[in-house]
């Protein structure tokens, strides 16, 4: 019996899979040996379909921008 892979979807970043790992993507097939590979979910990656942790240069729109108070 094949043990099932763990996929650990992970909010505004990457999903991780435990590998290794062959993914196909528009009928290329890409291949990891590590143990876990994390997968790009913003399509941002210039690795694509691994993650190169383009998502961290996106500003989240769920959190606004710092105010100053430059009145003093």
């Amino acid at each position: 019996m094949i043990s099932p892979r763990r996929v650990t979807v992970v909010p505004g970043g990457p999903v991780l899979i435990e590998g290794p790992v062959e993914i196909e993507v528009d009928g290329m097939v890409h291949a990891s040996d590590r143990f876990v590979v994390a997968l790009c979910a913003c399509r941002r990656s210039k690795r694509y379909p691994f993650c190169d942790t383009s998502h961290r240069r996106r500003m989240r729109r769920d959190v606004e921008p710092e105010r100053h108070d430059d009145s003093r």
